[in-house]
């Protein structure tokens, strides 16, 4: 009977895991290393990653196509 509630509770432990990452902000910083039209999403967070505040990825938005840093808060 052991054998069955290891999986049960490792199953458990990632559902809170999960749940808690899910319900993270999301904070959002102009970069200051990009330069010029923000038109990949990719290349805007390795940039992003590279600057080295923490921060997990990036996009672009807004008007002018600005690339913004993003990382859980």
């Amino acid at each position: 009977m052991e054998r069955n509630l290891v999986p049960a509770g490792v199953v458990f432990l990632m559902l809170i895991l999960f749940a808690s990452v899910a319900g993270a902000r999301l904070c959002e910083s102009q970069s200051h290393t990009y330069k010029g039209t923000c038109t990949n999403n990719h290349n805007c967070a390795i940039v992003c990653q590279r600057e080295g505040r923490g921060f997990t990825g990036g996009r672009c938005r807004g008007f002018w196509r600005k690339c913004y840093c993003t990382k859980i808060c």
